[in-house]
This record gives structure tokens, C-alpha cells and sequence, in this order.
């Protein structure tokens, strides 16, 4: 069996896109909106955005949280996997990337079940409480305030919500005990967090997309 490389990955992850996933006008468009504006290339892999889909209609979602909306590639995901009457909040710190999201989420024709919320996520999330609790939580932000996120998810949360959390392979140094990078400190924190915690079961898993080496924690609500 050939170990895994850069280029054989990634045509991997091509066929699996090609085969399972396909090609969506609305999302290749907002992938690209969000690219000329400016905004990091730092969106989920296809595989990754149906896999965040699938999710929400496993889970029955009906309210998804999700904190760190970019460009809207993945809460367009998201929002396409609840019902017409349900919603996902979405919680971005940059205007300006509210502004391309909101742009792209109209034009999926799906911006009537997103809610933008501008601020940061910290400060933000107090806000939720008492709104209603939510089915599943998305965590794709910054990573030094992966525990924060964390906590907020089981207080919003309900017994059985599904919380993920993204990019915690961080190309294999998550596995690193002396690194002083502070986004795999955070990254780290999160895991223990997941690991000690009552309120969570979770797992996680290591991927290999387009995106690189990296992985995602999946978790429930007990």
C-alpha cells in the first residue's frame, strides 16, 4: 500500500469531490466571490462542507449554531441540510466577511434561514442564550478560543446536540507537547476539554483533503 503524499491526496480527495459531492454553481461562485474580496482561502474542502451537510439531516437539525462564517461556504452546507423553517446563526467578528457572506448566502438562495450575527464569538454568544438551544454546533474560528466556544456549545446545547470541531490535525503537530504555536495550544486545550469534560463524548478523526493534513472532533451533548 503507497503511503500517503501531497499529490496523491489530493487527487483523492478530487475523485471522492467528483464522485460523491459534484460541482454547485452557487457554491464554486461563493468560493470565488470570496476569494476576489480578499478573504483567506481557509474555507472547508467539499468532502468536508457535505460531510458538515450530512451531519444536519442525520441530527435532524432544526437550529444550527455555527462560529466563524468567512465567506458562508460551509453555513450555505449547513443551511441546505435543516428544514425551510428552521436556522442557522452564524457568528462572524469581520464585517466586511459578513458583508460577502450575506451576498453569497442570497444568492444560493438560502440567506431567509441564516441569521449573521457580527461580533466576536466571545462576546456574541451570551447574547444566544435564552433564543432557543440549538441541534448543532459548527466550530471553525480562531483556535486560542476553542475552550470558550467549547463551553458555549453544552450551555446552548441540549442532551444529544452535536457539536464539531474543525482543524485539529494542524498538519500533525496537535500531537506536539512542546509546540508554542498558540492556535495548536488552543487546539490542544480543546481535545482535553473534550476528553475530561462530563458534558461531551466525542472522538476525533485525522483527514486528508484538499485543504492538507488536518482533522475534525466530533462530539454530543450528554
Amino acid at each position: 500500500m503507497a503511503d500517503p503524499t501531497p499529490d496523491l491526496w489530493r487527487r483523492v480527495d478530487a475523485y471522492l469531490t467528483d464522485t460523491l459531492v459534484g460541482h454547485d454553481p452557487a457554491l464554486e461562485t461563493a468560493v470565488a466571490d470570496q476569494h476576489a474580496a480578499g478573504l483567506p482561502p481557509i474555507e472547508v474542502a467539499p468532502v468536508n462542507g457535505k460531510f458538515l451537510h450530512l451531519l444536519a439531516r442525520i441530527a435532524g437539525a432544526r437550529r444550527v449554531l455555527e462560529i466563524g462564517t468567512l465567506g458562508a461556504y460551509s453555513t450555505i452546507w449547513l443551511a441546505r441540510g435543516i428544514p425551510e423553517d428552521g436556522v442557522v446563526v452564524t457568528i462572524e467578528a469581520e464585517p466586511d466577511n459578513a458583508a460577502v457572506a450575506r451576498s453569497n448566502l442570497d444568492r444560493a438562495g438560502i440567506g431567509h434561514k441564516v441569521d449573521i450575527r457580527v461580533g466576536r464569538a466571545e462576546q456574541v454568544l451570551p447574547t444566544l442564550a435564552g433564543e432557543g438551544s440549538f441541534d448543532l454546533v459548527f466550530i471553525d474560528a480562531d483556535k486560542e478560543s476553542n475552550t470558550i466556544y467549547l463551553d458555549w456549545a453544552a450551555r446552548l446545547g441540549h442532551p444529544g446536540t452535536v457539536v464539531v470541531v474543525d482543524n485539529i490535525g494542524r498538519g500533525g503537530e496537535v500531537a506536539n507537547p512542546a509546540t508554542m504555536n498558540p492556535q495548536v495550544i488552543g487546539t490542544q486545550r480543546a481535545l482535553e476539554l473534550l476528553g475530561r469534560d462530563p458534558r461531551f463524548d466525542a472522538t476525533a478523526l485525522q483527514t486528508l483533503d484538499l485543504k492538507g493534513w488536518d482533522g475534525v472532533a466530533i462530539a454530543i451533548v450528554v
